[in-house]
């Protein structure tokens, strides 16, 4: 939550807990769980932690009981929060939920529940505001994507990357994931799409690795790799390079943002295969730079589709044909002015309401 250290300067006397890490942590708040307690990736995952989470729940009710807690901000993490949002309005709890949960894309009926439970919704995405307006939530705030507010100062000065630009190299990035088995599924393929590549461009490979994962799954590849980055230095991995193969997820965005031109691919178990193609309604783009978009900017390849070869083609398409290439670049240019928001301050907001 970038916007907490300003909130918590415009409520001095408030006193914060929940979940959160480090950073929260740092700024004074009392963690009753840590974020990583609740990581899981998947229904296989989650489903295994299903006793933690109802326990979680319990606790942080009895919390608020204890503590005459009259303001909760959710963040994210919308199937624990959606049911956390339920027992907090029963308690008579004002809850200001950041981020709005992807509704739109499974699980529709959660709009009715989150007119019935919140007080303020606050929306990333450019159409969702008026998607959960049109569904009875009354109070609905559009704010910047927290990316926007990440990358506030290098966006000012995003380099720029004509086509011909990698006339002595081609730096392709490789973005595999943050998940042990994402990496496992997706990385020998990116690097066999790069094996691939070099056999028709002067070809470098940079890799972004994520801290978390052992180091095993990276070495097996080390001779592979030309440039090594870490997770803190994902800014300059994207400034670097011409185009990138990455693993779905939030790091798609990124990209989008600094107008890098992406193969975007997803793999998953085959329960989660199933799940999908059985009871989530949503068939659109699966990339958030594509949604915010509203089309596929970015190819995705999903499951089967992940092979080196649909890989190769994409990325040759872009080398050589400098149509293709100014047209996905114009593309981009407009990712970031898609994701402004409106024009007013969070923390001020927030603070106003615990003043109430």
């Amino acid at each position: 939550m970038s916007f907490f250290p300003e909130l918590k300067e415009l409520v001095p006397d408030a006193q914060f807990y929940g979940v959160g890490g480090e950073e929260l942590a740092s700024h004074g708040v009392e963690l009753l769980y840590h974020l990583k307690d609740f990581s899981s990736m998947g229904f296989s995952e989650v489903i295994g932690k299903i006793p933690f989470y109802f326990n979680a729940l319990s606790r942080i009710e009895n919390e608020v009981i204890k503590r005459g807690t009259k303001v909760a901000i959710l963040v994210d993490f919308q199937g624990f929060n959606m049911r956390l949002a339920k027992r907090l309005k029963k308690r008579g709890v004002k809850v200001l939920y950041y981020v709005a949960p992807q509704a739109w894309a499974w699980k529709a009926h959660r709009a009715q529940v989150l007119s019935e439970t919140v007080h303020t919704l606050f929306t990333i995405l450019p159409f969702e505001k008026s998607w959960f307006l049109d569904r009875g939530v009354k109070q609905v705030r559009g704010v910047p994507h927290p990316l926007m507010l990440t990358y506030k100062d290098q966006l000012q000065d995003i380099p720029k990357k004509p086509y011909g630009s990698w006339e002595d190299k081609v730096k392709l990035l490789l973005l595999p994931g943050s998940r042990r088995f994402e990496i496992h599924s997706l990385l020998p393929i990116f690097i066999q799409t790069a094996i691939e590549l070099k056999k028709r461009y002067k070809l470098e490979i940079h890799l972004v690795k994520v801290s978390h994962i052992q180091n095993d799954i990276y070495e097996y590849f080390k001779d592979d790799i030309d440039v090594w980055y870490d997770s803190t230095e994902l800014t300059q991995a994207m400034r670097n390079c011409h185009f990138s193969l990455a693993a779905s997820g939030t790091v798609t965005l990124s990209t989008g943002l600094f107008e890098l031109p992406t193969v975007v691919c997803y793999q998953a178990s085959l329960l989660n295969e199933f799940v999908y193609y059985n009871f989530i309604k949503y068939k659109g783009p699966i990339s958030l730079t594509n949604i915010i978009h509203g089309e596929r900017v970015f190819p995705e390849f999903v499951q089967d589709q992940v092979n080196s070869s649909q890989l190769t083609q994409v990325i040759s398409s872009w080398l050589d044909s400098e149509n293709a290439y100014n047209k996905l670049k114009a593309k981009l240019q407009g990712t970031k002015d898609l994701l402004s928001g409106e024009d007013f301050s969070v923390p001020k907001y927030m603070a106003q309401v615990l003043h109430e």
